[in-house]
């Protein structure tokens, strides 16, 4: 048996509907992939991902429901994000515009800003942005899921 508390906590998105929607698009396997912008590692002084690391995936509620595998890390210009990375993010995006809409969405949002401590934070095409592909590894949790 695996001990997950050696491995890197991950979240996706803030707790709600959100992280609800992608952790269920990564325990269906969907979801094989992600997008952070660079800033965000600095904020809690994290580590940037690491080909090869395990990581801890949680629910809204905090607790552990699977464990995921980094299998590639690519830091890109937000302008430079392709359509397969957008497709693998398993959110229904079908071009990268609608990838961009979603996530500027996300970046520019109240809990985001609060987050980055910076109220007028914005996105722009030099944007720095960590794409992230992962391999889910194991399902871990209740018996319902």
């Amino acid at each position: 048996m695996t001990n997950h508390c050696e491995f890197q906590i991950a979240e996706f998105g803030f707790p709600g509907a959100l992280r609800d929607r992608l952790i269920a698009a990564i325990l269906a396997g969907t979801k094989t992939s992600t997008s952070s912008i660079l800033v965000e590692y600095s904020i809690e002084d994290e580590p940037l991902p690491i080909i090869g690391n395990k990581q801890t995936v949680v629910d809204s509620n905090n607790s552990a429901v699977g464990t995921i595998q980094t299998v590639a890390v690519e830091i890109v210009r937000l302008a430079d994000v392709g359509l397969e990375h957008a497709r693998d993010e398993g959110e229904g995006f079908v071009s990268v515009a609608a990838w961009r809409r979603g996530h500027e969405a996300f970046w520019h949002s109240t809990e985001m800003r609060e987050f980055l401590s910076n109220p007028d934070f914005k996105v722009d095409d030099e944007s720095l942005v960590v794409l992230e592909r992962f391999q889910l590894i194991e399902v871990l949790g209740r018996a319902d899921r």
